[in-house]
């Protein structure tokens, strides 16, 4: 079972925890992450782009001149796409990007995220993180004495901390997540995990 030291904001120790084998201690699977951040990245893709074909356009259907004996071209409709103000062949249309994995996958992929951060020593335990006011002054300080200052860095709590995610909103190398909103893209893109004591014992609960 992995352990993890406890400490508080100012960096001193509290005490130790012992973290779920099957949350923390789960092996790797670079498929299921791979597949659940090509998901992930795929939603965030608009899919609004939209052209005009044959059918959408406005006017006549009515053919333009007889088949035979004007000595110009065959034509059937103003619309065709050869036809200027014609309709688009193959064009671009509204669409979802996104895609379906089973959820097994993306609680495999998370597992194997937060299980990487134990084993590489990511993982920063805290016993709470309270801020009376928001103040960016206090999260720097808070990281430079956990030892973390200068690199990406993940928060996670338990449930959404006002002013903690006002504080760390002006530094650009710090996120701010709860539990419920836990995914794996942010799991992968960020070098230090700092979680609560709460949050900790919330990823248990629904992951094991």
């Amino acid at each position: 079972m992995p352990t993890v030291v406890v400490l508080n904001t100012k960096g001193a120790e509290v005490s130790k925890l012992d973290l779920t084998t099957q949350v923390f201690g789960a092996e790797l699977n670079t498929n299921c992450v791979r597949a659940s951040v090509n998901r992930q990245l795929a939603r965030r893709r608009l899919g609004t782009a939209c052209t005009k074909n044959k059918a959408m356009l406005a006017g006549s259907n009515a053919k333009p001149w007889r088949q035979k004996g004007t000595g110009r071209a065959r034509a059937g409709s103003r619309k065709s796409p050869l036809w200027r103000g014609g309709g688009t062949i193959f064009g671009p249309s509204p669409r979802h990007y996104g895609g379906q994995i089973n959820r097994k996958v993306t609680r495999a992929s998370i597992l194997s995220c937060l299980s990487s951060f134990a084993k590489d020593q990511g993982l920063v335990v805290v016993d709470s993180i309270e801020f009376q006011e928001p103040k960016t002054r206090q999260v720097i300080e808070m990281l430079e004495q956990l030892k973390v200052l200068g690199n990406r860095i993940l928060i996670v709590t338990e449930k959404t901390n006002v002013n903690l995610a006002l504080s760390v909103r002006n530094l650009p190398y710090v996120d701010i997540i709860n539990c419920e909103n836990l995914n794996t893209f942010d799991l992968t893109t960020h070098d230090v995990l700092i979680a609560t004591c709460a949050a900790i014992k919330r990823i248990e609960e629904t992951y094991a």
